[in-house]
């Protein structure tokens, strides 16, 4: 018995050796699940695996197919026969694609041709440049073809001339324009604005081009905001996602249909639904979509409108639990496809009952490395802010806590302004933060979506004010738990939650000992005159800052965190990519230069090649390493 009780220890003490906190090594090492679709037969699930090549400094994509009620999973290269050609019409005479046409000078060989080695660049507009690309002259078009024995024939560019994108830039694809079920219409979505008109509006469209006369007309010409993600049902009723307002790109967006003539908007009466993205049912009687919603992120079903109604009854929450649902795979029969994540677990497929509401998983990519990988824990608090709300905060906590311990504790400050906490991220990874010993604290602070307008829009306007006391808030509640190394606390963020670090250093009296931020805003007037969405500047900061009769822009501009480095003392790294111009690169040179001549101890890491985000594998293995190490120098 004694030899049976040593030996089951041995067993025991292996398995727990062989569970490891997560590296940032192991963390590029697992398989990024992106779904394709369901087979034309309806017999499998298609979709792509890639992992990242650290060595080539690029990924590795395999396409598989898995039975739909799961299976063994098989590698394929014919993907593209296996899948609906939804780009091909109805009647099966035609075929949709997109290309870039050249149509305005820029280079100087351009207007110079003999010129051939200038390098010159010739703007006389604004939107010279967006995200990580300089503007070119080429614009991306789209053109209908005949189909010919299965071939292409001459393709017509239906956009012929217009200086507009359809794909969108910069995230855009072939989503952005289909065919009517009819065979004869293309719709499409693309913003008709020019230059410094396009910087200032968000005023995208639905268009739809008939084939056959060659006429254009604009579906949604009375909303003035966003008009993108068309689909349509299998019997023929177009869906969209909207938003209300010119220029606000976090306004609540709605779910629309085209029903008989009659535009029909089928969540405005749920004020804290923010429609992500969406489905047809295969009957067309329902749709569903992603949404936010305290703090997790769900699917739900709404119903098409009786008689043009749309009755209370006729939303259901479909899923519930804490992970976050991330894409909308597909339907057959009774079950739904979906793909979701949760703060142990990156994005897998997996089938929801729509008759019960059981979740199965499908793929299984990434088990053999979880069986190595050890889990960390949450809490899901509500937090009381200065103003008397309640407000939705997540605890992660290291593998194998222990409460009676005390850990060194992060407060996380989410980008956006407006948007959700990651579940599961490859950079900005809550299990692998709190993998190295860490607690993370992150708050659905004013500006996140899922809990009502209100909530969301608080930020907007006023980015030092209450959703910096909110903040303040998570940490302070979250740190009057005991084991929280209050000496050991620090402040992390990237974007917005970059710019709240930043704020922070210089209102945190004393809470923290360390800061991270990456691509943040620093300084209000120079990211007003070089960022590339001027839109997004005039809806959150009110109005120009040399508007002196406009107290709201003039409000907004006060709270910029240069004004403040006289208070800053407290150790800080800077991460800047040298290609986001989003964030331009003299956002983070300002606040190194600014921590460095206060004689404080600070850090630049500089990432040349890259955007608002990292993208590479070496370069982000380096981020983490770097991230690490200084949080290990700062809270020791």
């Amino acid at each position: 018995m004694k030899k049976i009780f040593i030996f089951l220890l041995i067993i025991s003490s292996a398995n727990l050796y062989a569970q490891q906190n997560l590296s940032p090594e192991m963390l590029w090492k697992l398989g990024r699940v992106s779904a394709l679709g369901i087979s034309k037969d309806k017999q499998f699930l298609i979709y792509s695996v890639n992992v990242p090549n650290v060595e080539l400094n690029k990924g590795n994509s395999k396409t598989y197919r898995i039975p739909i009620g799961g299976g063994k999973a098989e590698e394929i290269s014919n993907a593209n026969e296996l899948l609906v050609n939804d780009k091909i019409s109805s009647d099966g005479k035609y075929i949709i694609s997109s290309d870039a046409v050249k149509l305005k000078s820029v280079y100087g060989s351009d207007f110079y041709p003999t010129l051939t080695k200038s390098n010159v660049q010739i703007y006389e507009s604004l939107n010279y440049r967006h995200w990580d690309t300089w503007e070119d002259g080429k614009y991306d078009h789209v053109f209908f073809a005949p189909l010919v024995n299965g071939k292409a024939g001459e393709a017509t560019d239906i956009m012929k001339g217009e200086l507009f994108d359809c794909p969108l830039k910069p995230f855009g694809g072939d989503e952005d324009y289909i065919w009517n079920p009819d065979g004869k219409h293309i719709v499409y979505s693309t913003k008709k604005k020019f230059g410094t008109d396009y910087v200032v509006s968000t005023n995208t469209d639905l268009f739809e081009y008939d084939i056959t006369t060659g006429a254009t007309k604009n579906l949604t010409s009375e909303n003035k905001g966003y008009d993108i993600s068309p689909a349509y049902s299998a019997q023929g009723h177009l869906a969209w996602l909207q938003m209300k307002r010119d220029g606000y790109e976090a306004d609540k967006q709605d779910l629309m249909v085209l029903l008989d003539g009659i535009k029909i908007n089928l969540t405005q009466q749920w004020d804290f639904i923010h429609v992500e993205s969406f489905k047809w049912s295969e009957d067309g009687k329902n749709i569903f979509f992603i949404a936010p919603i305290n703090g997790m992120v769900h699917i739900f079903k709404v119903s098409s409108p009786i008689k043009g109604v749309v009755k209370k009854e006729a939303l259901t929450q479909l899923t519930k639990g804490e992970f976050e649902v991330n894409g909308i795979v597909g339907q057959t029969g009774h079950e739904l496809f979906i793909t979701k994540v949760d703060f142990n677990h990156a994005s897998e497929i997996y089938s929801l009952d729509l008759t019960s509401g059981n979740l199965t998983q499908i793929t299984h990519v990434n088990d053999e490395n979880y069986k190595n990988i050890a889990k960390v824990s949450t809490a899901y608090k509500m937090v009381t802010t200065t103003d008397g709300k309640q407000m939705p905060t997540w605890v992660i906590y290291p593998p194998g806590f222990d409460a009676k311990k005390k850990y060194p504790t992060l407060l996380f400050c989410l980008g956006g302004p407006q948007g959700t906490n990651p579940f599961y991220s490859f950079r900005w990874n809550f299990q692998l933060i709190a993998s190295q010993g860490y607690i993370v604290v992150a708050p659905d602070r004013r500006g996140v979506f899922g809990e009502g307008t209100k909530w969301t829009e608080g930020v907007s306007k006023d980015w030092g004010g209450q959703v910096i006391k909110d903040y303040l808030s998570a940490i302070d509640a979250v740190s009057k738990e005991s084991y929280v190394d209050k000496n050991r606390m620090g402040c992390i963020g990237a974007s917005f939650g970059g710019f709240s670090v930043f704020a922070l250093e210089a209102l945190h009296n004393g809470r923290f000992k360390t800061f991270i931020s990456h691509d943040g805003v620093f300084d209000f007037k120079s990211m007003y005159g070089t960022t590339d969405e001027m839109f997004f500047e005039n809806w959150e900061k009110g109005g120009a800052y040399w508007d002196k009769n406009n107290a709201v822009a003039q409000r907004s501009f006060s709270q910029s965190p240069s004004n403040f480095v006289d208070k800053w003392n407290t150790p800080i790294m800077i991460v800047q990519g040298g290609r986001d111009y989003r964030v331009p690169i003299e956002q983070g040179q300002q606040a190194f230069q600014a921590a460095q001549l206060r004689g404080i101890k600070s850090k630049l890491l500089y990432l040349p090649e890259e955007n608002h985000w990292v993208l590479k594998a070496q370069n982000a293995l380096v981020w983490h390493h770097e991230f690490y190490k200084w949080l290990e120098e700062t809270l020791k």
